[in-house]
């Protein structure tokens, strides 16, 4: 797995959320919609809403916009029903990429994908068309000081002990992956030691990396992840296109 990827990738999104906040927002807002649905309102009865509202709160959404969202979420007149769909499909120069959604009307964003794909060179693959290049984990990054502080081998060892799979030393941050099941397990005992966690979610992690093959099928790949990620349906878009120094 290739860290210094995986990591521009992470700070290309960040960026990007720092540009488009109320945009998050609502995207954040759906997910928190969907977790109070499937599980009640009480974080400490729901652990996916408790991992989807330290999201919200990584993304700095004001705890006011949480508690109206569960509020709304677990009122008599919430119609708002978003179906979780995960689309598949090659961009420009064969990159894989793998799409989350959370919709009410699937025909629509299938439609809307389609176009953006062909748009950009690529096609909307059939379900397990590219997922097989991806392995589903959790991923904690945990910041790193300038005096390369905390202490790599403090930080594996309370990770590993805690569950964790795997530790990686990053370009900026120790990188932790979990089984998805156990992220929240994991982060809850790493934040407890005092560490500043700055990412925290589960991702589809490519195995392998495509590199583009010039600077045209890069920019339409660029294009691609910006008209996806511009969808309200959207939720995350994951790609193994290699970065090119």
């Amino acid at each position: 797995m290739s860290g210094h990827s995986k990591w521009s990738n992470i700070k290309r999104k960040k960026e990007k959320t720092d540009s488009q906040r109320a945009k998050i927002f609502t995207k954040i807002g759906r997910e928190i919609a969907v977790a109070v649905k499937s599980g009640g309102p009480d974080p400490a009865a729901n652990s996916k809403l408790k991992d989807v509202i330290a999201k919200a709160k990584q993304n700095n959404v004001p705890n006011d916009n949480i508690e109206r969202i569960i509020k709304r979420a677990a009122g008599d007149g919430a119609n708002d029903s978003y179906e979780d769909i995960v689309y598949e499909g090659y961009g420009p120069g064969g990159i894989a990429v793998v799409v989350q959604c959370l919709t009410d009307n699937r025909n629509r964003t299938a439609g809307d994908l389609r176009h953006y794909f062909d748009k950009c060179g690529g096609s909307l693959g059939q379900t397990g068309s590219v997922m097989f290049m991806f392995d589903k984990k959790g991923v904690i990054d945990i910041e790193i000081g300038e005096d390369s502080t905390p202490n790599e081998d403090e930080v594996m060892e309370c990770a590993l002990d805690a569950g964790a799979l795997d530790f990686n030393v990053e370009k900026e941050a120790y990188e932790v992956l979990t089984d998805p099941a156990d992220l929240s397990k994991v982060k809850e005992s790493l934040e407890s030691k005092g560490y500043n966690i700055v990412y925290s979610e589960v991702d589809y992690l490519p195995m392998t990396y495509t590199a583009p093959a010039d600077d045209e099928v890069k920019a339409k790949m660029e294009k691609l992840i910006d008209l996806l990620e511009d969808n309200d349906d959207v939720q995350d878009v994951w790609h193994n296109m290699e970065e090119v120094e």
